[in-house]
């Protein structure tokens, strides 16, 4: 079964891809952030985390996000412009302004915007098309009226994440109605949704052994080894992964700060990765790198909290 990594706005950008492919790996596919064409414009941080000379981890897949083919226009472009054969349509993303413009989980209330933009993936051959949904934005019953217009499109796949848009993560993942779409979809599924350990994974692979693959979003934010665990059969002893993370951390923070002006804008970004790492930390180690207020202070408090004597 195939191992991806999940798009997760703010978190698993160029920067943490290629480092994490190259520290841990275990992927077998990354998917970016989606790109998303308002006011006239793709944003420049969005072009700069798909352009290739920005990339090295493999089998990477840009994401899209639109309600119309109008917007999906300037996107295709981008990538294909960047040499992509693959795309994503996000039909999953449950952030509320977003789902107001009928884009991700949004867009899963309308049946005929859906349509509309499957009937432009046919108009499309140069790439390969996936997409990535929820159950629908407000009722466990919208994906069964996409249900005819989706297995009639020419896709790769289809990645499930079994909640409703309107919940986004704040209910329990419903694996019967995950197993409901897995028997009527006609395209190779992959499960995403709650899945934080090897034994999470080795569960959804016996209950639906047809599975193409899994994605990972939190789960891997929290261990990020759990790829390479699930490829070699075991998991990783705590100081391995310790060392691991540490070599993580350094590398991304050696990236990053060149590039971002001071203590805040550093701050900003490593931080919240900290809301999901390693949550079997105990907090007395934690607290000290979330209450940091210099760079210095910072890394100190991370390199005593990754020294393997919880």
């Amino acid at each position: 079964m195939k191992i991806y990594s999940a798009p997760l706005q703010g978190f698993t950008e160029a920067v943490w891809r290629n480092v994490h492919s190259e520290v841990f790996g275990g992927i077998d596919g990354y998917y970016t952030p989606f790109l998303r064409y308002e006011h006239g414009e793709i944003r420049s941080k969005d072009i700069r985390d798909v352009e290739r000379k920005n990339n090295t981890a493999k089998n990477l897949v840009p994401q899209v996000i639109a309600a119309t083919p109008d917007e999906m226009h300037p996107l295709l472009e981008l990538v294909a412009n960047e040499g992509y054969t693959r795309v994503d349509i996000n039909m999953g993303c449950s952030f509320p302004l977003q789902m107001r413009k009928r884009h991700g989980a949004g867009l899963l209330h309308y049946p005929e915007l859906v349509a509309a933009l499957m009937a432009e993936v046919v108009k499309h051959p140069e790439f390969s098309f996936s997409l990535k949904m929820r159950l629908g934005c407000n009722s466990k019953e919208e994906w069964k009226e996409l249900m005819p217009i989706l297995n009639d499109a020419p896709l790769r796949h289809i990645t499930m994440h079994p909640r409703l848009g309107v919940e986004q993560y704040k209910k329990p993942v419903d694996v019967d109605a995950f197993g409901e779409f897995y028997a009527a979809c006609k395209h190779p599924v992959i499960y995403n949704g709650d899945l934080n350990t090897l034994a999470d994974i080795h569960r959804i692979e016996q209950q639906f052994p047809e599975l193409k693959g899994v994605m990972l979003g939190r789960g891997l934010l929290a261990n990020p080894s759990l790829g390479i665990e699930y490829h070699d059969g075991s998991e990783l002893d705590e100081c391995e992964q310790c060392r691991l993370v540490q070599r993580m951390h350094d590398a991304i923070s050696r990236e990053l700060i060149p590039r971002l002006q001071g203590n805040t804008q550093f701050f900003s970004k490593m931080k919240p990765y900290w809301e999901y790492l390693l949550p079997n930390m105990p907090k007395r180690l934690r607290k000290p790198i979330l209450k940091a207020t210099t760079i210095e202070k910072y890394q100190a408090a991370v390199a005593v909290a990754l020294k393997c004597d919880w």
